[in-house]
């Protein structure tokens, strides 16, 4: 990679954390995993309270980069059609012709996942895994910039249901966004006062750009070492006596990617141990299933990947 290509990255970069952070105060570092993982091929899962901005983040991120944005309230009586697209028949045509769902946008909102049925949620699955989605027969393919935020609320449980492993394993990074700071709250109220800053988000670069800075994510340069170090940290979930499902080797795959992206953001043509560990419990730990024993004496899946990171032995 070339000086002037991870500049270039690095001012894409820069320019599109700065505009979000017009309308997200206090959010930088929830912004650069968003963006990590977008710039990644991956898709993220926000769980956190209301309020906190998830809305906003992802419609900011659209207005930043010219991309088209799709909302989909999850709901218990929405159905895979309504996500997907359905064909109606053309009375004057005397044919069907296929309604395209909101899935065919660049980025997708699904509000709130877990209010909807497995059935619904598995409608994503494919499109997630393959930018794809096959309906009626066929294979639609989706746009080549495809990216998926999903929402849900960790603390009402009443009418949700729980996102399978498989689902899980879709999402590249799950986060939460969290309170800011007073001082960045009160900056909040006063951007709001006579009107959301949102609706004066310019696009700050075209997609074009965008395309170029995901090809760069992928050639940053990863040595056998530190491919060796992810995983061993991966595959040390397998062997816990805490965990009874381990993460899958597409776990490791995510960790490289999230790893490479935070190595570019940073103006590194190369990956370090300290990318890997900053990506590691975003990463992998909402693909962990602990036993009942483990879940009772209140151990989280957090607290059991930064335990195996300080195990592992980073290479030099």
């Amino acid at each position: 990679m070339i000086e002037q290509e991870l500049t270039a990255a690095q001012n894409v970069y820069s320019r599109i954390t700065d505009n979000i952070e017009t309308v997200m105060h206090g959010q930088r570092h929830s912004i650069r995993k968003t963006l990590a993982a977008f710039f990644s091929n991956g898709h993220v899962l926000l769980e956190d309270v209301p309020g906190t901005g998830k809305t906003t983040l992802s419609k900011a991120l659209a207005l930043s980069i010219h991309a088209q944005f799709n909302r989909v309230q999850f709901t218990s009586d929405l159905l895979p059609s309504d996500i997907l697209g359905v064909s109606i028949f053309n009375q004057k045509a005397h044919e069907f012709e296929f309604k395209m769902g909101p899935i065919f946008t660049n980025i997708l909102l699904a509000d709130e996942i877990n209010r909807a049925s497995p059935r619904t949620q598995s409608a994503l699955l494919e499109a997630m895994a393959e930018n794809q989605v096959s309906l009626e027969g066929k294979t639609r393919k989706l746009n080549d910039l495809f990216f998926v935020i999903a929402t849900q609320n960790p603390v009402e449980f009443r009418g949700t249901y729980p996102l399978p492993e498989a689902q899980m394993d879709r999402f590249t990074m799950k986060f939460k966004l969290g309170y800011v700071e007073p001082e960045d709250e009160v900056a909040i109220l006063s951007a709001q006062q006579t009107d959301h800053p949102i609706h004066s988000v310019e696009p700050v670069c075209e997609l074009e750009d965008i395309q170029k800075v995901k090809n760069l994510v992928r050639k940053v340069r990863i040595s056998d070492e530190i491919k060796r170090y992810i995983v061993e940290i991966v595959s040390l979930t397998r062997r816990r006596d805490e965990i009874e499902l381990g993460a899958s080797p597409r776990a490791s795959l995510a960790l490289m990617q999230i790893s490479q992206a935070y190595s570019l953001f940073d103006g590194s043509s190369y990956v370090t141990p300290d990318h890997v560990q900053e990506s590691a419990v975003d990463v992998i730990a909402h693909r962990l299933l602990l036993n009942s024993q483990s879940r009772y004496s209140g151990i989280s899946p957090d607290s059991v990947i930064n335990s195996i990171i300080q195990s592992v032995k980073a290479p030099a």
